[in-house]
């Protein structure tokens, strides 16, 4: 009588990849990320035509599947589903490190929870990328991204940070950034910020100031280019009382602008605007 073999058979199950795709330059790209993107069984990419041009870039003819915020609901589980079959999935999105601000985090934490290996392959990242070359207080930072849509969520978001010691990091677009930069100028007072754009592209570019002094600059200079804009935390010396802005007088209301790095006249113009004053009527003022 022959003796039966009993094989044991354990399933293995796939691996999520979180690829960080480039921010500006393709060259952000890492040799790490081209390889996994050419050796998983799907990449899930959030918008495949943008994605399509990153492979092509690459030679890399992996098979798309789209998975975004107005599809996560539906298509998570779908994927969780390849893989628990043991495919090794790869999710992308448009620019930058999935989990950011984006429904990768959503996708990540449904991987956990089934028991999924997650791996993170390390790439561009807006935010870090224009930190650490701020110029302001990299110790401790805090990551808000996008501000709420509602008003009343922004508000009361933006009041929650007033006195926050931490470096503060925002995304914002070239449509919104003038009001944001105004909304939280109104807010912090004049706080030393940085907002970056067109990170790692040809048109790069760092504006430091104030949050009201880059407010000003983009008065006059039309924004283009997705934001990042970094904004330093209250310092401590600030804390035990604050002179709301509209007690200053004009002059006092100047004078702190120049103290935080802002030149005079632009210090001038900022401050009339807020007023609602002609710059001679402030300048005069100075005089005085």
């Amino acid at each position: 009588m022959g003796r039966k073999e009993v094989s044991c058979l354990v399933e293995k199950l796939g691996i999520l990849y979180l690829c960080a795709t480039p921010i500006g330059n393709l060259e952000d790209m890492t040799y790490r990320a081209v390889r996994v993107l050419g050796e998983v069984a799907v990449i899930a990419a959030e918008d495949t035509r943008h994605t399509r041009k990153l492979l092509s870039h690459f030679d890399i003819h992996t098979r798309l599947i789209s998975y975004h915020e107005h599809n996560k609901v539906q298509r998570g589980p779908e994927i969780i589903e390849r893989l628990l079959a043991g495919e090794d999935v790869a999710v992308v999105r448009d620019a930058g490190l999935p989990g950011i601000s984006d429904p990768g985090s959503d996708l990540v934490a449904l991987a956990v929870m089934a028991g999924i290996t997650v791996v993170p392959l390390p790439g561009a990242n807006a935010a870090l990328s224009a930190l650490v070359a701020s110029g302001l207080d990299t110790t401790l930072f805090t990551f808000i991204g996008f501000l709420p849509k509602s008003k009343k969520k922004r508000r009361e978001l933006i009041a929650s940070l007033v006195a926050s010691p931490y470096t503060m990091i925002f995304y914002e677009s070239p449509h919104h950034i003038k009001a944001t930069l105004k909304e939280l100028s109104g807010a912090f007072g004049e706080r030393p910020a940085v907002a970056a754009r067109e990170l790692t592209k040809k048109f790069e570019e760092f504006v430091r100031g104030t949050l009201a002094s880059i407010g000003l600059h983009f008065d006059q200079c039309d924004p283009r280019g997705e934001f990042t804009l970094i904004v330093a935390g209250q310092p401590d010396s600030q804390k035990i009382e604050l002179i709301p802005e509209e007690q200053l007088s004009v002059v006092d209301a100047v004078m702190a602008l120049v103290a935080t790095g802002t030149t005079k006249k632009d210090a001038i113009k900022v401050i009339a605007q807020q007023r609602g004053l002609p710059k001679r009527e402030v300048y005069q003022a100075l005089l005085g």
